[in-house]
């Protein structure tokens, strides 16, 4: 498999770095329940500079965090710690104070009334308690930059303490949610989140190169966020990098990363909580974390409300799609050849990620370029994700 793939791979890699709408440089790896089956790096950590990508270079992560939260989250549940129903006023008081966005007067001051029900830890895993993002939701942008509404970039309780623009559990909203969890994790622990992901993830799954901060060996191999300008240019924003001061550990975006160390976590879903260091979920809350948790609901695509930030942005459009316990899943096979049921998401400076449990294979794409769903780097993902199951099928018919 690995020799089929590695060719395919690696021409996949060298087209999207070259050409006119190409991105700076990437770095992809596939990985079966046992080892990586395929990893390869293109193109350049920054433009402009020396350094060449390598498949051990750190990335900003963004979005890709929320599962690792997640996972933090369902630790405490199997301890007993977390009850993902009771109200999540209960383990972060502070979420019980916020109230719910009913438009705007005309004033253009915000409405704010009391929401109907609690939010639970399950709603906060599954996006369904309210939040939203500014560059995601016109009424969050409206509160930024009519009412001085911090961005979750800033890594501040105020940037969280947000109005919900629905009462909880009525609807699917991607948004801060996860951010939320990570304070759960914090109330019941008494730790940072940090700290607890350290102590419960990254050191049984060996994942040496994650964490809030960037420690001097990550710098030494660090990647910049791109900016695509509308004509397609790319300009490297050196200063831009998330805050290594933070008041909050963000839950849902705050991670560096390698892409070696994520498909070590990937690997830990594959094998049904088992880490090469150690178990760190049992099977059956693998089980269940990996079902839609939303009924009838669906997930809905997302809108580009701040266009430097994020293009429209849907995977596999007019495709049904849910959620479950941190993850989106597919709820048909994709064109892909991803199979209905499995797990997948992405973060913001167009990084995506896929699990398939059912056949044993997961993979990680990422490069550093805003906005999000940046079409060179989401083609060029596709195609990496479609060459592994094109090789995978290829190992079958062997």
């Amino acid at each position: 498999m690995s020799t089929n793939l590695q060719a395919s791979g690696d021409a996949i890699l060298q087209k999207v770095v070259s050409g006119n709408q190409h991105v700076p440089g990437v770095v992809a790896m596939a990985t079966d329940r046992n080892c990586i089956i395929y990893e390869g790096a293109a193109g350049k950590r920054v433009l402009g500079q020396d350094a060449d990508m390598t498949t051990d270079s750190v990335f900003a992560i963004f979005s890709t965090t929320k599962a690792i939260t997640g996972t933090a989250v369902l630790q405490l549940v199997e301890e007993g710690r977390v009850d993902l129903d009771a109200p999540a006023k209960t383990y972060a008081p502070e979420i019980g104070k916020l109230q719910v966005l009913d438009g705007f007067d005309a004033d253009g001051k915000p409405k704010l009334r009391a929401p109907k029900r609690d939010i639970t830890t399950r709603m906060l895993l599954l996006h369904t308690a309210g939040f939203g993002y500014d560059f995601f939701n016109e009424h969050y942008n409206r509160l930024a930059q009519e009412h001085g509404q911090p961005s979750v970039i800033t890594a501040t309780k105020a940037s969280i303490n947000t109005p919900l623009l629905f009462d909880p559990g009525e609807r699917w909203e991607y948004g801060s949610n996860m951010d939320w969890a990570g304070q759960v994790v914090e109330g019941v622990t008494g730790k940072r989140l940090g700290e607890v992901m350290q102590e419960r993830i990254f050191a049984p799954l060996g994942m040496t190169d994650t964490g809030f901060f960037i420690t001097p060996s990550m710098r030494s191999r660090l990647t910049r966020i791109h900016q695509r300008g509308a004509d397609g240019s790319l300009t490297p924003l050196v200063d831009l990098e998330l805050t290594q001061e933070p008041e909050v550990h963000m839950g849902g975006h705050g991670l560096y990363s390698t892409v070696g160390d994520y498909c070590r976590f990937i690997r830990m879903w594959l094998n049904d909580g088992n880490g090469e260091g150690g178990r760190v979920l049992k099977r059956e809350t693998v089980l269940l974390a990996e079902k839609n948790g939303l009924g009838d609901k669906k997930i809905k695509g997302l809108p580009g409300v701040i266009p430097s930030l994020s293009n429209d942005a849907e995977f596999f459009p007019g495709m049904s799609k849910s959620w479950a316990l941190s993850f989106m899943v597919n709820d048909v096979e994709a064109p892909t050849g991803r199979p209905a049921g499995a797990l997948a998401w992405a973060g913001l400076a167009n990084l995506f990620y896929w699990i398939d449990r059912q056949n044993g294979i997961g993979g990680f794409w990422a490069t550093q370029i805003l906005p999000f769903a940046d079409p060179a780097s989401v083609t060029g993902y596709l195609e990496f994700e479609t060459a592994a199951y094109q090789s995978l099928s290829i190992k079958a018919a062997a």
